[in-house]
């Protein structure tokens, strides 16, 4: 049986990435716009409506456009745009956040597909809040970096241009000084907390991949936990997951660094617990590829859930 899958917004760098993952499947046939119909409202509105599944890769207002023009309602929408993940009528696409979270996923029409930086706070921040380890009043640090992909196709060309054509020679740069970044809704409401971490995002001048980290200072917290306490939760809340896992305890603490490259391409999230156990502080550290598991990897691990399919599929 192939089932029929219309992307909107196939030709940025999330849709791009999903279309080349599920090309070549046989249990997928993709519904394609000629380029001259792909802003067409008649032209979208007919592929969005006779799809099985969408995915909508535009900006948010274009999204909400989107999802106003269909009329089916046996349509599953999986939306890659901030537009809708803290909607509650809406399930986060994040399959490993709870325990019931994937057949939250199969059985939903309605999908929103997380932001990169989220997963990694969540998949940090989570296990802790629901084990009691961090209060929902604590006040959180997160610190980030990704690839210049993530900023979409103006940082992209930013980045990859020459200075004399326009582009920059910056190595490392802070942004969302003003502290309202705009995936710091989902990062509060789906960590269980009641006020958003202080977060200080940050691109490098590489193309893709990314740390998400969560500085703790664990003398402060009311139980006062160990660094192997901490391990033990994430061990057992992502026990037996494909693409989430925790890496060896005690090979983490030998580690001297980590690199934000090193699941590029992949749908995997890695988390490592570093601290100095005498001076009860940690630090939780998220590896993944913001253009996989943050993005296009995740979209289709949720279509192939939505579809009743191995989540698996075209995913490394």
């Amino acid at each position: 049986m192939s089932h029929t899958v219309f992307i909107d917004g196939d030709v940025g760098t999330t849709g791009l990435q999903i279309r080349q993952r599920l090309e070549g499947r046989t249990d997928i046939t993709l519904i394609r716009l000629p380029e001259d119909k792909r802003k067409d409202v008649e032209a979208r509105r007919e592929a969005l409506n006779s799809a099985e599944a969408v995915i909508l890769c535009l900006p948010d207002e274009a999204a909400r456009e989107a999802v106003s023009l269909i009329s089916n309602p046996e349509v599953r929408v999986i939306d890659a745009s901030t537009a809708h993940r803290t909607h509650p009528d809406w399930v986060y696409g994040f399959a490993e956040m709870t325990a019931e979270q994937r057949d939250l996923i199969a059985a939903a029409k309605r999908i929103s597909n997380p932001g990169c930086y989220a997963t990694g706070f969540i998949a940090l921040a989570r296990p802790l809040s629901e084990a009691g380890i961090l209060p929902p009043f604590w006040p959180l640090t997160c610190n980030a970096v990704s690839g210049y992909s993530g900023g979409g196709k103006s940082m992209i060309a930013e980045f990859e241009k020459s200075m004399a054509e326009g582009g920059t020679d910056d190595a490392y740069r802070i942004y969302a000084t003003g502290l309202n970044h705009k995936h710091l809704p989902e990062m509060t409401h789906y960590s269980g907390l009641e006020s958003p971490p202080v977060f200080t995002p940050a691109v490098g001048r590489y193309a893709q991949g990314m740390i998400v980290e969560i500085p703790l200072q664990l003398w402060a917290l009311p139980e006062e936990p160990e660094l192997g306490r901490l391990f033990e939760i994430y061990d057992d809340y992502y026990a037996g997951e494909t693409f989430v896992t925790v890496a060896d305890f005690e090979e983490t603490q030998a580690l001297k660094a980590l690199q934000p490259e090193m699941l590029n391409d992949t749908n995997h999230l890695r988390i490592h617990v570093f601290g100095d156990e005498a001076g009860q502080q940690a630090r939780l550290v998220a590896v993944l590829d913001n253009l996989g598991k943050g993005a296009s990897g995740a979209a289709v691990q949720n279509l192939n859930l939505a579809l009743g399919l191995d989540e698996t599929l075209s995913l490394i």
